[in-house]
């Protein structure tokens, strides 16, 4: 049996949510996200620097999975966080990455700086101070966007009381 197409009322609930400043929040996080995780993985990395790995990768598959819920309008599913607790359950996510994000940004700036000598052109060996500037420019972007949900998702919660 062929899938049915999707009903011109779930498509237009996808669009207006992908077209909604939440929306478009939740893809610059999942973006920046990935970009940042990507950059460090890519690349030979250690100490400290496993804590920020950690941090962009937990809450890059928890917005992802916020994402499509939200998305597909199935967080009525989710036992104890859905339905009428969503919006505080996605506030508090917000809050909470954009917190974890403050200091995995310290790390990658101390971590740049570290390794800012070897930024001349005369220095000949590898270096990792553009893959950590790098890393740090993602990372004060998730939390950016982060901070912006955090702000939407307060504004909305003050608004309905």
């Amino acid at each position: 049996m062929p899938p049915q197409p999707p009903q011109p009322q779930v498509r237009g609930n996808i669009l207006k949510f992908l077209r909604s400043f939440m929306g478009i929040t939740r893809i610059l996080q999942i973006v920046f996200g990935a970009c940042l995780w990507v950059t460090i993985a890519a690349n030979k990395y250690g100490g400290s620097i496993h804590f920020v790995l950690f941090v962009a990768v937990f809450f890059w598959l928890l917005t992802l999975a916020l994402f499509f819920l939200t998305l597909l309008d199935k967080q009525d599913l989710v036992p104890l966080l859905g339905g009428d607790r969503w919006s505080c359950t996605n506030l508090v996510h917000d809050v909470v990455a954009a917190v974890l994000y403050l200091p995995a940004i310290g790390v990658m700036i101390y971590n740049t700086d570290r390794n800012s000598f070897c930024n001349l052109p005369q220095y000949k060996h590898p270096c990792l101070y553009k893959v950590y500037l790098t890393a740090a420019v993602f990372a004060c972007f998730c939390w950016l966007a982060y901070l912006l949900s955090v702000i939407c998702g307060a504004c909305r919660k003050c608004q309905r009381g």
